[in-house]
């Protein structure tokens, strides 16, 4: 069964519309262990994931992309120039992990932190979305219901929630390019 979940970005840094114009972009520079662990360990390959402005006025979920590539050392943590640089990670012995995330479609309308969180008082349709009570972890899990309750309040496409391959003609793999930023 495929997963669903919620990736913060800041606009100012790397927005919608920027994956959109790229069509697919490495989700790089998360530095938290939990998101770290769940992008490394639990997302696969056409999971569906909320892109969420954080940052913003108002903060909120944006649009929709899927992955497209599992994950694999985030090589910004060995860039000495990269505000993601960690000195403890290496090539050898990579501490960070990123995962390759597709444009799939920007919602008609933004989903705000206000109305996220109006449904997920207790009995709401996102009561236990980290995003209502754990705002500050950049990559999280979503509930399938609740997913599609952000998909419908946002006006976007109804998804399938068994499909586990991405569909045919998906873009090949980004090859590794050191230094390449969000």
């Amino acid at each position: 069964m495929v997963r669903h979940w919620l990736v913060k970005t800041e606009p100012d840094a790397f927005s919608i519309d920027d994956l959109k114009r790229l069509g697919r972009s490495s989700w790089d520079g998360v530095r938290t262990y939990q998101a770290r662990n769940f992008m490394r360990d639990e997302m696969a390959l056409g999971d569906w994931v909320l892109i969420y402005h954080s940052n913003a006025k108002p903060p909120g979920v944006v649009g929709l992309g899927e992955v497209v590539r599992t994950a694999y050392p985030d090589h910004t943590a060995w860039d000495p120039a990269s505000k993601y640089f960690d000195e403890q990670s290496s090539p050898e012995d990579p501490r960070w992990f990123m995962v390759d995330v597709g444009y799939v479609e920007t919602f008609p309308r933004l989903v705000s932190l206000d109305e996220l969180r109006s449904h997920g008082e207790p009995g709401g349709v996102l009561e236990g979305v980290p995003i209502v009570s754990k705002s500050r972890l950049s990559v999280q899990p979503v509930s399938p219901d609740a997913f599609d309750a952000i998909v419908a309040m946002a006006g976007g496409k109804k998804r399938p929630r068994n499909r586990r391959k991405l569909p045919d003609g998906a873009p090949a793999p980004l090859p590794k390019v050191p230094g390449k930023r969000r």
